[in-house]
């Protein structure tokens, strides 16, 4: 990934306020009705599209949408339903503990805080980050493979790892733009800055950009 130099305030400043101005409201491409079913849905994702998850949560909510009605299932049962993801052998393991703790530990609810959230099994930084902010509406920042792409080939929080790439996007990203950067930054990624060919001359924030192999 070529280098880019570190964007200025002033640039950082130009990037999300455009993003913001097309993008006022952003929301996550994962489909849910409760946290429980977000929290779901976003262990379901590691290493697969939110349109395949989403594919597969259609089958399972209607059936399945608590804690209590998924270890109800039991593991075949929900393996069944989540069969057409990845690794959906170990992710329907990881679905029942999870279930289970919810239940013993937090009366059947998702819990708000980040030490809570890691305890659950398959529930890693990211994931717990996912939930904190889309549910509970926290300014922290899930580093996806999307994110990490965009914030060192543009130069706005250039870093070796998720974790410093993270802090880095924490320190550098405005206050006011915090909640919804998580949301832009994946788009942006997703559908313009993306991995083999970035869409350099379909790109509203081309300007602050500091990718250096731009074109167009």
């Amino acid at each position: 990934m070529p280098d880019a130099k570190p964007m200025t305030p002033a640039q950082i400043e130009a990037f999300f306020s455009t993003l913001q101005a097309a993008n006022p409201q952003p929301v996550t491409e994962l489909e849910y009705t409760s946290v429980f079913e977000l929290l779901v849905a976003v262990l379901l994702s590691a290493q697969a599209t939110d349109v395949g998850v989403n594919k597969a949560t259609r089958r399972l909510f209607p059936v399945a949408n608590t804690p209590q009605k998924i270890l109800a299932l039991g593991l075949d049962g929900l393996e069944s339903h989540i069969k057409t993801i990845g690794l959906y052998r170990s992710k329907a393991r990881h679905l029942m503990e999870t279930c289970r703790m919810l239940v013993e530990r937090h009366g059947g609810e998702v819990p708000r805080s980040r030490e809570a959230l890691e305890a659950l099994p398959g529930v890693g930084r990211k994931t717990a980050n996912v939930v904190l902010n889309v549910a509970f509406g926290q300014p922290t920042m899930a580093v996806d493979t999307h994110i990490f792409r965009v914030s060192n080939r543009t130069g706005l929080a250039p870093g070796k790892t998720p974790l410093a790439v993270e802090q880095a996007l924490l320190e550098r990203i405005p206050e006011r733009y915090l909640v919804d950067a998580h949301h832009w930054l994946i788009l942006h990624g997703r559908y313009v800055c993306q991995a083999r060919k970035p869409q350099c001359g379909h790109c509203a924030v081309a300007a602050p950009c500091n990718f250096r192999h731009k074109t167009g």
